[in-house]
C-alpha cells in the first residue's frame, strides 16, 4: 500500500473546504476564493465541490469515506472567529486526511499576533516591542493598537496609531467594542514588505518580495494598511497602497535580510504549506516581524498569487503546486485508493 499520491497518477476530487459567510467584506472575499480556487481544480481535470464546514463534525468522517486525493482548506475562521480557525485542520489531520496549507499547530499559533511575537523573540528574530494592557508604553513613543487574534486588519483605523500616552485607555475601549483582546506594538515607521513563502516536503520557495507603497497620504497621517484600505473600494486608501515588486533587483542586501528572516519564522514556528511574512524596515534599514500569516488570501486578485505570478506561476498552476505539497507528505493509507 503506498503512503502518498502522485498528480501524475491522480486526477480525483479535491473538495473545497471553507466557513464563511457573507456579512463583512474579508469573509467575502474567502467565498469569493472558495469559488475561484474551485473553477481552478475543475480547469486542471480534478473533481471539486465547495463544503461549508458548520458545527456538525460528523461532516469529516464524510469526507474521509469519500477519499479525496486532498481537501483544499480555506476555512479561516468559524462562525467569524478567526481564533478557532485551527479546528478544520484539527479535525482533517484526525481524519487521516492530506489537506492544503498550515497545520493545525500552525494555525493555533498565528491566530494570535501576541503568541507569534513571543516565540520569535524567543528565537531572536526582531519584531516590535510590545504591550497587552498598555500600561508600560512610553508617553513619546507611537504605537499601534491591533486585534489579538482578528486578521485581515479587522479592528484596525487611523486611529490605531497613537502615543504612548493614549493606549492604556484605546486597548480597553476597542476590546470592549469587539469583544476581544487588543495588544499595542511599537509603530515602526518606514516600509512595508510581504514575503510570500510555499514549502513542500523537501523545499522552502521564497516568492518575490512585494512592497506595499502608500501613495497621496496626506501629511500626518499614519501609512497603515488597516481594514479600509484592505477591503473598502469607497476609500482612497484601498487605490493608494498598491504593491511593487523587484525588490531583489533594486536592493538585493535588502531583499536577502527579508528573505533569510522568512525562513526562519518558518524554521521557528514550524511551519508548512503556504504563508506570509509582513515586515517593517525602518529608516535605519533594520527589519522587524509584524505578523506571520499562514494560508493568507488567495483570491486571484490577491497578494499571494501575485507573487506567484510574478514568480512564473499562473493561478491553476499555483494551486496544483499547493496540492502537490500536501499530497507528498505521508498520508493515513485507508484514505489511499489503489490504481492500476
Amino acid at each position: 500500500m503506498p503512503t502518498g499520491r502522485s498528480l501524475e497518477t491522480y486526477r480525483g476530487s479535491v473538495p473545497v473546504l471553507h466557513a464563511a459567510t457573507d456579512l463583512r467584506e474579508d469573509e467575502s472575499d474567502t467565498l469569493d476564493a472558495a469559488h475561484a480556487v474551485q473553477a481552478a481544480l475543475l480547469r486542471l481535470g480534478f473533481h471539486s465541490s465547495l463544503i461549508r464546514f458548520d458545527h456538525d463534525l460528523r461532516l469529516f468522517a464524510a469526507l474521509a469515506a469519500d477519499r479525496p486525493v486532498a481537501v483544499f482548506n480555506l476555512v479561516e475562521a468559524f462562525y467569524g472567529d478567526d481564533a478557532l480557525a485551527h479546528m478544520a485542520p484539527a479535525m482533517l489531520e484526525h481524519h487521516g486526511l492530506a489537506f492544503t496549507g498550515g497545520q493545525c499547530h500552525a494555525l493555533a499559533i498565528t491566530r494570535s499576533k501576541l503568541l507569534v511575537k513571543q516565540w520569535l523573540h524567543a528565537a531572536g528574530i526582531s519584531t516590535p516591542d510590545w504591550s497587552t494592557d498598555g500600561l508600560n508604553c512610553l508617553p513619546e513613543i507611537r504605537y499601534i493598537v491591533k486585534a489579538d487574534q482578528l486578521h485581515g486588519s479587522l479592528g484596525m483605523d487611523m486611529q490605531s496609531v497613537l502615543n504612548g500616552e493614549h493606549v492604556a485607555a484605546e486597548i480597553r475601549r476597542r476590546q470592549a467594542s469587539y469583544a476581544t483582546p487588543f495588544l499595542a506594538e511599537r509603530f515602526i515607521a518606514g516600509r512595508e514588505f510581504n514575503v510570500a513563502v510555499m514549502s513542500g516536503k523537501h523545499d522552502l520557495r521564497i516568492l518575490p518580495i512585494q512592497e506595499i507603497l502608500f501613495l497621496e497620504f496626506a501629511s500626518g497621517v499614519p501609512h497603515i494598511v488597516d481594514y479600509a484600505a484592505k477591503w473598502d473600494p469607497g476609500s482612497g486608501r484601498y487605490y493608494n497602497t498598491p504593491r511593487q515588486f523587484g525588490l531583489e533587483q533594486r536592493e538585493p542586501a535588502l531583499a536577502a535580510i527579508l528573505q533569510n528572516t522568512a525562513r526562519a519564522c518558518w524554521k521557528a514556528l514550524a511551519l508548512s504549506g503556504y504563508g506570509r511574512v509582513d515586515f517593517r524596515v525602518d529608516e535605519q534599514g533594520a527589519a522587524y516581524v509584524l505578523e506571520v500569516n499562514v494560508n493568507p488570501a488567495i483570491t486571484p486578485d490577491a497578494g499571494f498569487p501575485a507573487a506567484a505570478a510574478a514568480a512564473g506561476l499562473d493561478y491553476d498552476e499555483l494551486i496544483e503546486t499547493l496540492i502537490s505539497a500536501c499530497v507528498e507528505e505521508p498520508i493515513n493509507p485507508r484514505n489511499v485508493t489503489e490504481h492500476a
